[in-house]
């Protein structure tokens, strides 16, 4: 199904038929196929939301770049205009930055939230990593005196060089969407989430590092933190089964 608003087309599907009501939000770049054995069982007992951010899956980029707040806008017409009362939120990855605005910005009415190997804290520069940004930045600018036929190459072979590996996958028109993104540190919002709160992470996680889930457990008042050992970013892939038996007993329990 497609909900279309404004310059938006999103594809997005349903399951089940409970009157509780979970929306899952993917990670960057991640569609709904990760999430078939959260969705699988659940489905039986709630009414699942499940959709594709716009430029992924079945869902069309838009004509404009976007920001973290246009992503988080999307979400919240959706919640509206499909009457999704009180949803409890399933947030993977870049889905937890979205979650962290509907929570600490703009004080959607949620029921719970499970925040699993969420990103949204912009990580420290270091030395290294500051060196291949000024490096990148000063090869960027010899652009100009490379004839305009080679140009569009040289910038291509600098992406692939210096670039992230999520950068690398996308088209032009989204590049600026995802530095928008990366760039705007939502560190300051969490201390403002006051729903109930499972976190969920990998230990071995590269991505976003063991650290911040530590920092968001401390963060938020009312919530859990669950640590697997040999586990990174696509924990809840790593076990399955174990993370669906966690977030079953979160949500049931009243306390």
């Amino acid at each position: 199904m497609y909900y279309n608003k404004d310059t938006y087309s999103i594809y997005y599907e349903t399951y089940g038929k409970g009157e509780k009501n979970i929306l899952i939000l993917p990670g960057w770049g991640n569609t709904r196929e990760t999430f078939y054995q959260i969705i699988n069982y659940f489905k039986d007992s709630y009414k699942i939301y499940i959709l594709d951010y716009p430029g992924f899956g079945k869902s069309i980029f838009p004509d404009h770049d976007l920001t973290i707040y246009d992503y988080t806008n999307i979400i919240r017409e959706f919640i509206k205009d499909q009457r999704i009362n009180k949803p409890i939120i399933i947030a993977h990855s870049f889905g937890g930055r979205i979650a962290t605005l509907l929570s600490a910005y703009y004080k959607e009415n949620l029921e719970k939230l499970i925040l699993i190997d969420i990103a949204g804290i912009k990580p420290k520069k270091n030395i290294f990593k500051l060196i291949k940004l000024y490096t990148y930045k000063f090869l960027k600018k010899l652009k100009s005196i490379i004839p305009k036929r080679k140009q569009s190459l040289y910038l291509k072979r600098l992406i692939n060089l210096f670039g992230s590996n999520d950068y690398k996958v996308l088209n032009k028109e989204m590049q600026k969407s995802f530095r928008n993104i990366v760039n705007e540190d939502l560190k300051p919002y969490i201390k403002y989430i006051d729903q109930q709160t499972l976190i969920i992470w990998g230990k071995k996680d590269k991505d976003t590092p063991i650290k911040d889930a530590k920092f968001i457990r401390k963060q938020i008042p009312n919530s859990s933190l669950v640590i697997y050992p040999d586990a990174s970013h696509y924990s809840y892939l790593k076990y399955p089964k174990l993370t669906n038996q966690l977030i079953d007993n979160f949500i049931k329990n009243t306390d």
